[in-house]
């Protein structure tokens, strides 16, 4: 028996050891479905790894678990796989390779996040055993070059390891200017426009591959359609936009800043609030019912994006839906997915279609989320998107799908018209 590559990732495997053997860091920018997983495992194979750390989003874990105990006695190497959130429990290891798996949400700038410091800490607390560092992303720098330093600076011989931090980078790799606008009476500097050559400098680093040269030949199918939300959710937010507030007998919708009165329609809209006291209701399941009666014989993947809008299809659908893939893959469910958890690492591929409840302001999770069911072998797939009539949500998707994040901006323009 021998591990299932396909030949493209086969090539890629070696082309990847040379790059580690010389510089100890690769950037995998594959596209989504192209398996780096698999290929990044197989370059730590091929490299005589013994100990691995594999560094994911939750809701991956489990997939690439599978994926290793289907091949580990092929690999040779023992794997360990932990979410960003729970690095902190990683114990000291003389760690053979690091994968950090979706790169992308490393990329914070100008300040580093978090996850970012912390992958730089680990990287530096193995120095005596001078890891193999792969970062895996299909969208390496989806809104902006700028995204890409923080990815990589705590890698030893990342090429921007002269610049002590983003500043001193940016003065050489970005494009700065002043945003048109002030933050609290101050000049704030937009880094944003990075310039081509930060690609070009990682470009001895990198290997890239699209679901094209793959041979994917898939025929994705969106469809919107529209739901009449009940009364009381236009009369609310009618009221919300005329007096920025609504006040219960208990709790109160509070909207006093343009950036609350956009994320209180955009729930509204979809039949949930949040109230100032940090609690939150089920104001209308219209949509939940909706998509459990167009699909109610169908295994589908639903993505929602607000904690409430989960419990409106708990109710809606009862004992016929799940949150975990493996119960997914196992069962005849439905799985519901919040957007940004679901948009990475993980494949739909048995669900008969995509069902968005609600949309996310990012276009990053429109162009990534809406791929979870892409396969080599898929031919066709369909993404439904249920929106209220009159509400915000087709304001959003027009931004979205030309690659633009929906902001303040754009609510603004909108509430205009």
């Amino acid at each position: 028996m021998e591990v299932d590559y396909r030949d493209y990732q086969k090539n890629i495997i070696q082309e990847g050891k040379v790059i580690l053997d010389r510089d100890k860091f690769l950037y995998l920018a594959m596209q989504v479905r192209t398996g780096k997983t698999l290929t990044s495992l197989g370059i730590a194979s091929e490299l005589n790894c013994e100990q691995v750390l594999f560094i994911t989003k939750k809701k991956a874990i489990s997939s690439i678990e599978d994926d290793y105990s289907l091949f580990y006695r092929l690999l040779g190497f023992k794997l360990v796989v932990i979410n960003y959130e729970s690095l902190h429990k990683v114990i000291p290891t003389p760690w053979d390779m690091i994968i950090c798996d979706e790169a992308h949400t490393m990329g914070a700038f100008p300040k580093p996040s978090k996850r970012a410091k912390q992958v730089k800490d680990l990287i530096n607390s193995c120095s005596h055993s001078s890891p193999y560092v792969i970062l895996l992303s299909g969208t390496p720098s989806p809104e902006s070059y700028s995204q890409l330093y923080h990815q990589v600076y705590g890698i030893p011989g990342n090429p921007f390891r002269s610049f002590k931090n983003f500043f001193k980078f940016a003065k050489d790799f970005v494009d700065v200017k002043p945003y048109p606008f002030k933050i609290q009476g101050y000049v704030v500097q937009n880094y944003g426009e990075g310039l081509i050559k930060i690609i070009d400098a990682l470009k001895p680093y990198t290997i890239s591959y699209t679901q094209k040269e793959a041979g994917f030949k898939v025929e994705l199918t969106e469809h919107i359609e529209y739901v009449e939300m009940k009364p009381i959710i236009y009369q609310l937010v009618k009221k919300l936009k005329k007096d920025l507030v609504i006040e219960g007998k208990d709790e109160v919708v509070l909207a006093d800043m343009p950036i609350k009165l956009m994320m209180k329609l955009h729930q509204m809209y979809s039949g949930t609030v949040k109230f100032e006291s940090g609690n939150s209701k089920i104001l209308d399941k219209s949509k939940g019912e909706y998509i459990y009666n167009k699909f109610k014989n169908k295994k589908i993947g639903i993505f929602y994006k607000f904690k409430e809008e989960l419990n409106i299809l708990k109710q809606v659908y009862g004992d016929k839906l799940c949150t975990e893939l493996t119960e997914f893959n196992n069962t005849d469910k439905t799985i519901a997915l919040q957007i940004v958890s679901g948009r990475e690492g993980i494949s739909l591929r048995n669900a008969s279609a995509l069902v968005y409840l609600n949309i996310d302001f990012s276009a990053t999770s429109y162009w990534q989320s809406r791929d979870r069911m892409t396969t080599k072998d898929t031919v066709h797939s369909d993404v439904y998107w249920i929106f209220s009539k009159n509400g915000i949500e087709d304001k959003i998707y027009k931004a979205v799908t030309k690659k633009k994040d929906y902001t303040l901006r754009h609510f603004k323009k909108d509430l205009q018209c």
